[in-house]
Formats: structure tokens, sequence, C-alpha cells
């Protein structure tokens, strides 16, 4: 059955660190970019909602260890709140960042929904503590704060930890693979992990039908998918804050999704990092919103 769509519009560059040339991260100014290519017009969406940012900062929190942590939690309680008032589960959801930050806020409906599974699909791992990031960005750690790992600030709102639980994600794409530390923190999870390499190995669609097979066996009410665009290959996606040689292109990007944007399970998708200030003529942007709309209409 072809499902509804419903818009959300999350803004938030809270999660990043600015760079010495930028006012603030551009990655705010995602979805009124995205509607310049039609991309939400072209989705027919049911509904649009949306939730605009806070000023810009670079607060570090010493409890925490995050930039920005007490703000961050008060988005992604408005998050929640409007996810839920207007839940729906006929509704197929697409999310627009913001930076990776958003996860928080969605992880905490998926959990007042139930238990869900979350299938991570970026660049980065994202998952490493507090201590072990260079920048204090929460969006270098959103996969570790939904799963429980750092300061209950962050990873405990409203009693929730951990917002999935390790054994029900699958993480794909990691490009980063140098820095022991900061892979052992994934290996010695209990997060299904796929780096770039494996990912290739196991094939897109077949990783994709072993999320879902999890899923069923586990009989979880649902999953929830994270779009990273720097999983991307640098020549097709470089208006990114992180950007890595290596990535994915577009076919693979299709055999991975499809299946689970198929699957009356999926509760929707997030996409984030697309920063909109490195892409002035949307070179990256307009084939990346074409091949999205064939793969979330398909």
């Amino acid at each position: 059955m072809k499902r509804d769509i419903n818009i959300f519009e999350f803004p938030l560059n809270l999660g990043l660190t600015k760079k010495e040339h930028e006012i603030e991260p551009g990655v705010r100014k995602l979805p009124d970019w995205l509607k310049k290519f039609d991309f939400q017009k072209k989705l027919h969406p049911k509904n649009i909602f949306r939730l605009d940012t806070p000023k810009y900062a670079m607060d570090f929190d010493e409890v925490s260890g995050v930039r920005n942590s007490d703000r961050i939690v008060e988005y992604a309680l408005k998050q929640k709140n409007l996810i839920l008032k207007n839940y729906d589960k006929n509704i197929f959801n697409v999310i627009l960042g913001g930076d990776c930050s958003i996860l928080i806020g969605n992880a905490l409906a998926l959990n007042k929904l139930g238990n869900f599974g979350l299938f991570y699909l970026d660049g980065h791992t994202d998952f490493i503590p507090p201590q072990l990031s260079e920048s204090g960005g929460a969006a270098g750690m959103d996969l570790a704060i939904v799963s429980g790992v750092g300061h209950d600030k962050l990873t405990n709102i409203e009693g929730l930890k951990p917002y999935f639980k390790e054994e029900n994600i699958f993480c794909c794409g990691n490009a980063e693979t140098d820095d022991k530390e900061y892979v052992d923190q994934m290996i010695n999870s209990d997060i299904h992990y796929f780096d770039l390499e494996n990912l290739r190995k196991n094939g897109f669609r077949k990783t994709a039908e072993d999320f879902l097979k999890m899923v069923d066996e586990k009989q979880l009410d649902g999953f929830f998918i994270h779009l990273d665009v720097d999983i991307l290959k640098d020549e097709l996606m470089a208006a990114v804050d992180s950007r890595t040689e290596d990535g994915i292109d577009y076919h693979d990007l299709h055999e991975i999704l499809k299946p689970l944007i198929e699957s009356p399970s999926c509760f929707g998708i997030e996409i984030t990092i697309l920063d909109p200030d490195y892409d002035l003529e949307g070179t990256y942007t307009q084939p990346f919103v074409n091949n999205l709309i064939q793969i979330i209409k398909l």
C-alpha cells in the first residue's frame, strides 16, 4: 500500500562546530535550499511541519562534555512532541536537518512509540564518548548518544536511556577506518557494524535485507533510517562538514534504501549534513534531490 508522506523540517545546527571562515554552519538552510529544487513539492506531502532552530552558539558544557547540550535537549523535546502530536502509523515521515544531532529528538519520539530499530547510513560512525571528541559537537557523537553512551544529560532525557538498543542498530558506511581508537568504540559495542569495505562485500541490498530480517525476527515495533549525505562519494557530494574521499554512489544508495523504504515497518528517514554554503550552484544538490525522490516514491 502506498503511504502518504509527512515532512518535518528541523534545521538545527547546534551540533556542529563552525569553521574559521563561517559565521555559523550552513546546514540550517537545508530545508529551504531543497525547496528551491522542488524536493518537498515533488513528494506531494500531506503536511509539512517545521521547528525553527535556536540562535547559533558554541557553548561548551563542562558537565556533559558536549557543546550546546542544554539547547540541544530543549530542541529535542520539542521535536519529540511535534512528531508524536502528528504521528500516524500509515504515514511515511521524511525528516530534514540540520545536522546529525536531530537524531536525538527523533529517537525520543520513537522510544515513546515502542521498541524501534535504527539503520544508520553514514560516512562516519559518530559513535564516540565526549572525551574522544576533538570538537565537542553532538553531531559527531549522535549515534553514541542515542545508544546511551555519554553523560545522562543527553543520553537519558526523561529517563528513556537508551533510545535505541545497540543490538537493534545497523551502522553502515564508515570510511574513517584509520583511527583504531575511534573504530574500537564501535567494534566493542553490540551494534551490527559494516564499514565501507564490508558493506560492499556483504552487498548493499543484502545488508538492507539482513536488517529487515532482524526487525522481523525481533518483532520490533518499526525502524528508522538515518542518512547522512557524506556517505556519498566526494565527487557526488562535497557539500558536507567532514569530507571523505571514498563513499557509495547513487546506484548503491538505491540498492540499500529501496527495500527499507518499501517496508511497512519503516517509520521514515532523516536527511542530514548537506550544507548549501558549499554548493552555491546546486551542482551536488540537484542530482541528490532527483535520486532521493525516485527512491522515496518507489
